[in-house]
């Protein structure tokens, strides 16, 4: 997909300019742009880095994550079989693959920008999708630097991820 030019199912301009402002608007409000970096021991460096594009719904709006799969043409919508206090199951569209969120999702919400504080989560996530594309994420510098973009996104609280990086990761700068 490239803009708003190729948004599948969409037969004419002001077609695409409604489902391109209505995901934009959807993401803003259900949407996030993360990027978790987990313990794995078949790497180099012990440390995989994984971003992600998610954003859930209940069960019950599910139909509105279809609606993603289909118009992006990649990631997928599926139940999270979650156990906690709400009274419906989670569904999610989750996109992964690395190509995708680089060459899809990316230039679109570059395209049609985000008007909440996602957009300073959006651009965090644009800068450590580059540092992987230049491979940062193999080395224990680029990785300490991934780990600090990302403790600055989500509101998040900050994690052990920074202190054990620095502490027991092999070198390999």
């Amino acid at each position: 997909m490239d803009g708003s030019d190729n948004v599948r199912g969409a037969d004419n301009q002001q077609e695409r300019l409604w489902i391109c402002g209505w995901i934009a608007g959807f993401v803003d409000g259900e949407g996030c742009f993360s990027v978790p970096i987990f313990r794995n021991h078949q790497t180099t460096l012990h440390w995989q880095v994984q971003p992600q594009f998610v954003v859930a719904q209940s069960v019950s709006s599910r139909n509105g994550l279809e609606e993603l799969v289909s118009v992006f043409g990649c990631g997928k919508a599926y139940v999270n079989q979650r156990h906690d206090d709400h009274r419906e199951q989670l569904a999610l569209y989750d996109v992964k693959r690395f190509n995708d969120l680089r060459d899809i999702i990316v230039p679109f919400f570059q395209e049609h920008q985000l008007r909440t504080s996602k957009r300073d989560n959006f651009d965090k996530f644009v800068k450590v999708l580059g540092l992987m594309e230049e491979r940062k994420h193999l080395t224990t510098s680029g990785l300490i630097e991934i780990a600090e973009i990302v403790e600055t996104m989500n509101r998040r609280k900050p994690s052990q991820i920074l202190r054990i990086l620095r502490d027991h990761t092999p070198t390999n700068s």
